[in-house]
């Protein structure tokens, strides 16, 4: 289907290219108006990835989802990178990025973190886009890394060091969240409760922890003292993140933060 596509684009003289999508106008300035528009295309793309996940999002389905025909939709967007470009963009306008930063860079930061997370629950495929450094740059997602930089103004550090600070908090978020809704998908599809399924895990590595061969993992949990499922994840979240926090703050000679 692939080289298919690629005939008929170069055939009609619209092989693809390396380029941003933002730099290309939405419409001509003269001619008929487009029938579609870009924020039409990234919101059937995006419902699309929601409810089927994003290998379920191909130029043929959202064009057939907007009305269109899918050799058409190329005019609108060249290729599939550039379609979730722009569906990065659409969900990036659900962040908050109004209300007034309270001066204490670590509680911010975290508050966008927290922000991110929600975000990626809410659109399960976008901790996928989060290791790619070319859906960062979208017109949205540049007003969010603009306001997180804003937040690191009180923070004495070099700027390359606060870039390194953005990609751990987001790498953080994104796998922890990652994590989240495997576990999630595990539960659901479970032929059994999550309960029944930690009994039987439990009771198999008790009786491994009891032939001593592991002391220092029997050691360890018993100093933990709590099993999986009593295990506070919205505490574990923030935990994760002011340690995060915590290794820049040192750094930059301030100590520890008191975002909690």
């Amino acid at each position: 289907m692939v080289s298919e596509v690629m005939t008929l684009m170069a055939a009609s003289g619209r092989t693809p290219r390396p380029g941003v999508i933002w730099t290309r106008p939405e419409r001509a300035g003269r001619g008929p108006r487009p029938a579609h528009s870009r924020a039409e295309i990234a919101a059937a793309a995006v419902r699309i990835a929601d409810a089927d996940g994003l290998d379920a999002v191909s130029m043929r389905r959202v064009a057939a989802e907007v009305g269109a025909g899918t050799m058409s939709l190329y005019n609108y967007v060249p290729r599939k990178e550039d379609l979730h470009e722009l569906m990065v963009d659409e969900v990036s306008t659900e962040y908050d990025l109004e209300t007034p930063l309270t001066g204490d860079w670590a509680a911010d930061v975290l508050g966008l973190a927290e922000q991110a997370r929600d975000l990626m629950r809410r659109h399960p495929w976008l901790p996928r886009m989060a290791d790619s450094t070319a859906y960062g740059f979208t017109p949205n997602a540049l007003r969010y890394l603009e306001r997180f930089l804003t937040a690191l103004d009180p923070l004495d550090l070099p700027p390359g060091t606060k870039l390194e600070l953005l990609a751990a908090v987001t790498n953080t978020v994104a796998g922890y969240v990652t994590n989240e809704l495997a576990m999630a998908e595990r539960a659901r599809t479970l032929p059994w409760s999550e309960a029944e399924e930690q009994a039987v895990r439990g009771a198999y590595l008790g009786e491994q922890l009891g032939t001593g061969k592991f002391p220092r993992l029997a050691q360890t949990l018993a100093g933990a003292g709590a099993g999986v499922e009593s295990v506070d994840y919205e505490a574990a979240f923030r935990r994760s993140l002011k340690r995060v926090l915590d290794s820049f703050a040192l750094e930059a000679g301030g100590g520890q933060t008191s975002a909690t």
